[in-house]
């Protein structure tokens, strides 16, 4: 074996050239990735992402995989390059996503997220990786527990798991994920209602107030090793759990370094209530010297005192009583104490004494708190007994071995009472002494190196020193099975070990541990002669340093690094001896409880003090648990804390780093470094490296034939080529990569070469095209430059010509234009004549006009005055006669006025009338139609007295022009005419006010009348709402009552069952299986009564004993109607088949029953036979054609027994509760016309009796069970199938990804692909074909596809979502393609057998849509959400989008932005939902009810069903024979 000082993983030689991509360490990030921008000899540099230029040797970068995949690998072993910033990238990338879980082979990697994921831990995710293979699914904790239980059941043998980690890594959660799988796996063994995994919980609290305390780095660190141990007996199922402790911290109860505490329990008593620390006689922490030794003694954010109290139910959970609780705080009082007691030199030589008053007291305190003699507990701490041969020997103490002698009682008693607790919690939880194998957890403290490092530390590490040995050899090993299993050369394989460490400490006798004991032994032994020692030994020793700048201090090489060591208290803390007189003090105490902790020792034992050592105990308890996790076959879990702050998405690299180290990783990767790093499965490879050697890859070839042909093409040497893998040494993977990039580098330069030459040939055609365009160009131009001359030459003679035209016309046109001035005037000389003639002629004709108009004028005026004389005398006695008329009609005026006063109150009253309507809305029509008679009434009143007012006007009218035509002519008084004038101005002008007003009120009249038609039409309205609620108020009274019947018939059908169960005693016939059967039926709605129901498979369903039918001859059925029945069970045993769709024997059944009136009997066993019959007939479970046929029988007796039987009334029932209609069970149904005859003239309702009903009950039992007895033989013979078609054949998608040169190889896997679709749609097609022959309803096939499609989606999705190798593209094009097969099945069996069968696969359907489509970067959330997959949740779609890969094109998922605005939708999800389960759950529920039948199925003529033959010729079955007409 090589051994190697170096924890880092070692580098090896690579090909490292310009332009490669490498990791370089970094002090801030511990690894930084870059790019080689310049080598000089062994040195290069470096560009680094972060904008830094390094310069590092070769030998320590490596070399960076661009080709993984940015969601990281789920196994590491898996990954190209297998270094630190490998895995340290690879985890960081895990981590973002949420994938908290990693493997390095079988290792579990679990990095703690501080933050609540409940869908990985629901019973769901256990259910799938139940019994799933390790490393099928996803990484998980339920994967190891999983592997551990088979193991443990196959091998039988017993199992461990190994949880490691730092304080706040998540080893407790782990181990309680664990637990909660195993009793998943194994049952319970429970106590109290309380399961194994609470049992072992609920005691943290205690082991964590007496072993935890706080450290450098953690509040709360466990000082000692717990491995719980989970029992299983002889048929895997948990029998019993314990406990087991290690490697407790005993030193830290006497010496604590700052700023460290000691154990949690004595600051909870010091903050204790006040009774109870003034009990103990206790103060404050600082008093006590076993605390006061560091400064610090409260924790931030921790409260002592309500921790004292929670520690205290916790004891009272574990079973600790009362008084043992206060025995156990009186002994850690007692330690306080007993830490305070200092001794100084007494009288005699080297003796001692309590030093003063105080000693004193905290020693009586002591004595008294212990219940032992005070004396005698001070010659126990002082004085010492040797015996000898010749006699026994008292000597005295010095204080020094006073104080030794004190802290080695403290130490014993903390340890004894600690052991006692864990005891006591053990027989709490229940050990099973017989338990035939176990699975154990171990949660042990992890490695430390702190600036100060004391014998503690030293003792932890070497602990962890002896678990890396184990674990290094248990990765050895399954290096050694991974390279058998693939049949491999490995006997020259070097493995690293850290036995060397092991040997410096623990060799005897030359080792740290026998060397500090030897120095214990010694009084006059120090730290400083210790160490010397140490140095003298140990000079030569490679794992040993020794520090320059101390003489004191030295240095051990662990496996996670250099360690130094302060050997200051390193004897003090070592020193432990065994007292005979601590045990015969504390042996004879008068407290039970202290007495019990240390029983009576061998008289070998007791006769004279025996020195022991802390590292020797720590020692042989070391080797006692390695014995035990030696005889366990171990599994490895290491919780890694991935930041100080305890916060959510916070991945701190070196810290990371640290942890990997000292949880052994890193080791394990080197182990892993030693032998072959690299394995690549055939296909991976042959994709990766293929065009290394392209010749190798024609045709058909074999897979592991073409590796080996690329391996030796590239030359490489040492690799190993497995069954199914290729195995590389270190540096190979980065050789062939480097050859693929020259490769690939040959072939972009072609192509480059091919686009360049192709580029510049476009480039000569473009500039040839175009210079002709140009010359094109010119000599059009050319042209038209003679074409321009051409036209202006034409355009000159034009114009010419028109000037010339243009000139001869001027001339022409003032030669005219002069001739016509000459005419015109002449002409107007003429017309001047002729003018001045006409004026003097019309001059005269207007003088002459003017005169005659004067003279007309004159006379007209004379001839006015005239007139208006003879009219003033006129007019003087119409006024006169007018006056007469006007005194007349003066006395009518207060009539007038009455009227209208009356008008006013009548508009007056319609207004008050109309607003009464508004308020008061009513919908009495009554009222309504008396208030309109009353205004109608009014109006035509009013009209009336308006009319009468009018006629009387006109009368009056008429008698005064004939009295003013009458009277005399009066014209001597002037003065009385004009006040009569006066007076019949005012009259009028009063009566024009009056006319006005009565307008007025006539436009009131009609606003009332306005406003009465639209407050009519709103009443209209209101009417009709008025009557559509009056409608629906009569169907919910329609409903009411129809939910009365129902109640009715219900309460009769249960009062039958209650009297009838009262009259039986139910302990004789019925199981517990009946009631259960009957409660189920109950809480579905179907019946409310809880009556128990017989066994559907008890051969003793009777509802009478044999004893009873012996002793009561007297039956309802005589002995023919006994042997009808039996002649009626032996033929419905056999197979009679279908009359058209109609089920015989449920026909005959019912006919008989009907006819024998069984329904009405209170006793009788033919129902129990026939239920016993069905029975009978479906034990075959398999046998899908009986189920189908007694599904359709069943089916259609109950339909017939529904709309037959009703509850009979009951005693006590009033008349309004009895209802004519349906009382069944199934009465919920609306009715349906009897039509049917069977034996009778019309099928008729009958009142069913108690055996009756219970019938129905077993009926619609057997419906349910065969329906659901039918979905599962369907669903066991899918389910293979189902596993075979989520993931395309590997040597198609291989196929696919290198084209047509494997065409034969894809169109295999094409075929193997669709054969297993096709066996899918093969096995549906032939159900459903047995389905229809036995003519089951459609309605129920419906249903068994519309679950058979779901169990598919459910399938097929979880599966997509737990293997991140089914999430690629080409997968995703092929479980396309077979649910196409699928769709194409749905069509052919069309809706009235498919139903909505198809829709139930959306998850799967939008699943597998999302994986093909193309530019997934591009999509938004919004359009993946709501367009391309609305149904699946944000925790599916972040599951999908962060496990996809494009196998095929090489295309990325969707954006980083689209995956934190899914994370950021999860978290807020995370806060308000209980669960985010990603996973599907599977409804195994019955999906209908009977009522649902009965509508869905057709009403059955059972009047012409033919009887078989063996009653047909029975004349006790005559009534079965059809009838003629």
């Amino acid at each position: 074996m090589a051994d190697v000082k170096n924890p880092k993983v070692l580098a090896t030689p690579v090909n490292i050239i310009v332009g490669s991509h490498v990791w370089v360490e970094d002090p801030d990030e511990a690894w930084i990735d870059g790019q080689v921008t310049k080598i000089t000899g062994k040195d290069a540099q470096i560009q680094t992402t972060n904008g830094k230029t390094v310069t590092e040797k070769l030998s320590k970068i490596y070399p960076k995989d661009l080709e993984a995949p940015p969601g990281g690998v789920d196994d590491m072993t898996k990954l190209s390059y297998l270094h630190e910033p490998g895995v340290l990238q690879n985890l960081k990338a895990r981590y973002e996503l949420n994938e908290i879980y990693t493997y390095t082979g079988n290792i579990l990697i679990a990095i703690n997220p501080f933050q609540r994921l409940p869908h990985i831990y629901d019973s769901h995710m256990m259910q799938q990786y139940k019994g799933a293979p390790f490393g099928e699914l996803s990484p998980h904790v339920f994967a190891v527990a999983d592997v551990a239980y088979r193991a443990m059941i196959n091998e039988l043998k017993s199992n461990s798991i190994l949880v490691s980690g730092e304080s706040g890594a998540g080893k407790t959660e782990t181990t309680k994920m664990l637990m909660r799988y195993l009793a998943f796996l194994g049952g319970r063994v429970a106590t109290e209602g309380r399961t194994v995994e609470q049992q072992v919980l609920e005691s943290n609290p205690v082991l964590e107030a007496f072993g935890n305390a706080k450290t450098v780095r953690n509040n709360n660190s466990s000082r000692f090793g717990k491995f719980v141990e989970i029992q299983f007996d002889k048929h895997g199922r948990i029998s019993g759990a314990a406990i087991r402790t290690y490697l407790l911290e005993r030193s830290r109860v006497c010496q604590v370094s700052d700023p460290e505490r000691n154990y949690h329990c004595f600051y909870l008593l010091c903050a204790a209530p006040a009774e109870e620390v003034e009990k103990y006689k206790l103060g404050k922490p600082q008093s006590y010297h076993y605390l006061n030794q560091s400064h610090c003694y409260e924790l931030v954010g921790v409260s002592d005192a309500h921790d004292y109290l929670a520690t205290r139910r916790a004891m009272d959970i574990v079973g600790i009583s009362e008084k043992e609780q206060e025995a156990i705080f009186r002994v850690v009082a007692a330690i306080l104490h007993l830490g305070n007691i200092v001794f100084a030199k007494g009288k005699e030589v080297d003796s001692s004494v309590p030093k003063d008053d105080q000693a004193k007291f905290h020693l009586n305190t002591t004595a008294e708190l212990l219940m032992c003699d005070v004396k005698a507990l001070e010659d126990a701490l002082c004085k010492r007994v040797m015996v000898t041969p010749e006699e026994v020997i008292k000597r005295s103490l010095d204080p020094q071995s006073a104080t030794v002698s004190r802290d080695g009682l403290a130490k014993t008693l903390y340890s004894r009472l600690f052991d006692w607790l864990v005891d006591k919690i053990n027989n709490s939880i229940g050990q099973d002494p017989n338990s035939n194998f176990l699975i154990g957890v171990l949660d042990i403290y992890g490695f430390e190196s702190f600036k100060a490092n004391s014998f503690e530390q030293f003792c932890i590490n070497f602990t962890n020193e002896k678990l890396q040995q184990h674990f290094n050899q248990h990765v050895f090993k399954m290096e050694q099975e991974e390279y058998t299993k693939e049949k491999i050369n490995w006997s020259y394989i070097e493995f690293v070990d850290n036995q060397d460490v092991l040997d410096l400490i623990e060799k005897k006798p030359g080792g740290i541990v026998a060397l500090l004991d030897e120095a214990c032994m010694f009084p006059k032994s120090t730290h400083e002669t210790f160490a010397n020692k140490l140095y003298q030994t140990f000079k030569n020793h490679k794992r040993f340093i020794k520090p320059k700048l101390s003489r004191t201090d030295f240095t051990i090489a662990h496996y996670a690094g250099d360690v130094l060591y302060q050997s200051d208290q390193f004897l003090d803390k070592n020193k432990d001896y065994v007292v005979p007189e601590h045990q015969d003090l504390l042996g004879v105490s008068k407290c039970p409880f202290v007495a019990g902790l240390f029983p009576p020792l061998p008289e070998e034992t007791s006769k004279s003090s025996k020195f022991s050592s802390i590292g020797s105990r720590f020692k042989l308890q070391l080797q006692q648990l390695m014995e035990t996790l030696n005889s366990t076959e171990p599994h490895y879990i290491r919780c890694v804390k991935p930041n100080n702050q305890l916060k959510p998405a916070i991945f701190e690299n070196q810290n990371i780093m640290q942890q990997l180290r000292c949880g052994g990783v890193l080791e394990a990767i080197r182990i892993s470094m030693a032998g072959y790093p690299t394995r690549k499965p055939f296909f991976e490879f042959i994709n990766r490296f293929g065009l290394l050697c392209s010749e190798a890859l024609e045709g058909n070839y074999d897979e592991k034939a073409a590796c080996q042909k690329i391996l030796e093409k590239a030359g490489l040497e040492g690799f190993q080529v497995g069954l199914t893998k290729i195995f590389l040494r270190a540096g190979q993977m980065a050789e062939l990569d480097a050859r693929r990039a020259e490769v690939l580098s040959s072939a972009a330069k072609t192509i480059q070469r091919r686009i360049r030459t192709h580029i510049s040939r476009r480039r000569f055609l473009a500039v040839r095209k175009a210079s002709v365009d140009i010359q094109s160009i010119c000599r059009g131009v050319l042209a038209c430059k003679l074409y321009q001359n051409m036209r202006r030459q034409a355009a000159a003679l034009k114009i010419q010509k028109h000037i010339k035209r243009h000139q001869a016309r001027v001339a022409y046109q003032k030669l005219h234009i002069s001739a016509l001035v000459l005419q015109t005037g002449l002409r107007a000389m003429a017309a001047r004549r002729e003018f001045r003639s006409m004026n003097l002629n019309k001059n005269a004709t207007l003088l002459q006009a003017w005169w005659l108009c004067r003279r007309a004028v004159v006379y007209y005026k004379k001839l006015t005055r005239s007139c208006i004389v003879t009219q003033t005398r006129r007019r003087g006695r119409v006024a006169r006669r007018e006056l007469r008329k006007l005194k007349m009609a003066a006395r009518e005026t207060g009539a007038l006025k009455e009227a209208k006063d009356k008008l006013e109150k009548n508009v007056e009253e319609l207004t008050w009338r109309l607003q009464l309507e508004k308020r008061l809305r009513t919908d009495l029509e009554e009222a309504k139609a008396q208030e309109v008679m009353k205004l109608q009434n009014t109006m035509q009143e009013m009209q009336k007295i308006i009319e009468e007012t009018n006629a009387l006007l006109a009368k009056e009218r008429e008698t005064a022009k004939k009295a003013i035509e009458e009277a005399p002519p009066v014209i001597q008084e002037k003065e009385v005419l004009v006040e009569d004038t006066k007076k019949v101005e005012s009259l009028t002008e009063e009566v024009e006010s009056l006319k006005a007003s009565l307008e007025t009120e006539k436009l009131r009249a009609d606003e009332a009348e306005g406003k009465y038609k639209e407050l009519q039409e709103s009443s209209e309205e209101k009417r009709k709402k008025l009557e559509e609620t009056e409608k629906k108020v009569q169907q919910l009274a329609d409903s009411m009552r129809g939910l009365e019947e129902k109640l009715a018939n219900i309460e009769s059908e249960n009062k039958v069952l209650r009297q009838q169960a009262v009259s039986i005693a139910p302990n004789k016939f019925l199981s517990g299986r009946s009631r259960s059967i009957l409660q189920r039926g109950s809480e579905s709605g179907h019946l409310e009564a809880r009556a128990a129901i017989p066994d559907l498979h008890s051969p003793s369903l009777n509802l009478r004993e044999p004893a009873e039918v012996e002793e009561k001859p007297q039956k309802s059925l005589n002995e023919k109607q006994q042997e009808n029945q039996e002649l009626l069970i032996r033929c419905i045993a056999q197979h009679l088949g279908f009359a058209g769709n109609r089920p015989i024997a449920a026909c005959i059944i019912y006919k008989c029953l009907l006819q024998w009136r069984s329904f009405e009997v209170e006793r009788t066993s033919v129902f129990d036979r026939i239920i016993q019959t069905i029975g009978n007939a479906i034990e075959t479970q398999d046998n899908n054609d009986i189920l189908a046929y007694w599904l359709s029988n069943a089916s259609t007796l109950l339909l017939l027994l529904q709309r037959t039987l009703k509850a009979s009334g009951a005693a006590g029932m009033t008349p309004q509760r009895r209802r004519s209609s349906s009382a069944t069970l199934f009465g919920r149904m609306t009715q349906f016309p009897w039509s049917a005859t069977s034996g009778v003239d019309s099928l008729r309702q009958v009142e069913a009796k108690y055996p009756a009903l219970l019938f129905k009950q077993q009926l619609t039992a057997y419906v349910e069970k065969i329906y659901g007895m039918i979905r599962d033989n369907l669903k066991k013979e899918i389910s293979p199938l189902l596993g075979l078609c989520i993931q395309a054949p590997r040597t198609s998608r291989a196929s696919l990804v290198k084209g047509a040169s494997r065409s034969v190889a894809n169109t295999a896997g094409q075929q193997a692909l669709i054969a297993h679709w096709q066996g899918i749609v093969k096995s549906l097609g032939n159900f459903l074909n047995t389905l229809k022959a036995n003519y089951v309803p459609p309605f129920l096939v419906r249903k068994v596809f519309t679950q058979i499609f779901s169990f598919i989606n459910v399938q097929l999705f979880n599966s997509l979502l737990l293997r991140r190798d089914c999430c690629s593209f080409s997968n995703g094009e092929y479980v396309k393609a077979g649910l196409a097969e699928l769709e194409h099945w749905c069509y052919k069996a069309t809706d009235e057998y498919a139903g909505s069968a198809w829709d139930e696969l959306k998850h799967i359907r939008q699943a597998i849509g999302f994986l093909v489509i193309h530019q997934k970067p591009k999509k938004t959330l919004d359009e993946i959400s709501h367009d391309l997959c609305p149904v699946l949740s944000i925790q599916q779609l972040y599951r999908i989008s962060t496990m996809y890969w494009d196998d095929k094109y090489g295309t990325h998922s969707v954006s980083p932005d689209v995956i934190a605005n899914m994370r950021v939708l999860m978290t807020e999800d995370s806060n308000n939902a209980v669960s985010n389960s990603f996973l599907l759950d599977d409804d195994s529920s019955i999906p209908f009810s009977v009522d649902d039948i009965s509508k869905s199925m057709e009403q059955i003529d059972i009047a012409d069903i033919e009887p078989p033959p063996l009653i047909r010729e029975n004349i006790g079955f005559s009534f079965l024979l059809p009838r003629s007409d």
